[in-house]
């Protein structure tokens, strides 16, 4: 028993190693190097012309203040100097969203120690997401406190910071549960509120890539 232990340990070590090996493997090679790109630099797409965007201009996360499961104002100051995970979700959600917060704990756990990268849930149903209802949803994912902060806040700029600040789809479900719409995505800001990716909250592989080029950001910091 005591040797199956330790070979299940020596197995998620392994496991654990393998982003930052793929990392240095990058690092370490001739002129290659691991850039990641830059989203908006020339502007955002405005088909519909439901936001209002600078033309040509590098898009930012813009300004937005909301309560998280503490009772604490955080928002967009808050991003300021560090990096960023985001996604939106509801805790009533019967699809995707225990999936996307079972994936957002392993990227909770990667980080725990490293005060320059914070998540932030943003509910699509601040109606019924009190932050008493975020807090136990929290403690269920084991959030930790002040780096995985679960956000609500007044329902139009929800909707309107998904859409025109994220540029994500979302739909309100008018208090049905099966009738909101929101991505699936987890997008990585920096610490400038650039967006530099968007990777499917729904799949492992993209998640283990989120947490790469979290840390490629991280050192390209340093």
């Amino acid at each position: 028993m005591r040797g199956i232990r330790i070979l299940q340990g020596l197995v998620l070590v392994c496991i654990l190693l393998i982003p930052v090996l793929i990392f240095m493997f990058l690092r370490g090679f001739g002129e290659n190097k691991y850039d990641l790109p830059v989203f908006y630099q020339n502007g955002v797409d405005n088909p519909f012309q439901e936001c209002q965007f600078e033309d040509s201009a590098q898009h930012y996360i813009p300004e937005f203040a909301f309560t998280n499961q503490e009772g604490k104002t955080i928002g967009r100051k808050e991003m300021e100097g560090k990096i960023t995970i985001v996604d939106f979700f509801f805790t009533s959600c019967p699809s995707i969203c225990p999936l996307m917060s079972k994936e957002m704990e392993r990227v909770n756990d990667m980080f725990r120690d490293n005060p320059e990268v914070q998540i932030m849930s943003i509910s699509i149903d601040p109606e019924y997401d009190t932050p008493e209802i975020l807090q136990e949803y929290a403690d269920e994912h084991h959030a930790i406190a002040g780096k995985w902060h679960f956000l609500s806040g007044p329902k139009l700029e929800t909707y309107q910071l998904a859409r025109c600040g994220f540029v994500l789809p979302t739909l309100d479900g008018m208090g049905v549960p099966d009738d909101f719409v929101h991505s699936d995505k987890f997008v990585l800001v920096d610490e400038q509120g650039r967006i530099r990716g968007y990777y499917s909250g729904t799949n492992r592989e993209d998640v283990d890539l989120l947490m790469l080029e979290t840390k490629v950001l991280l050192h390209a910091n340093k």
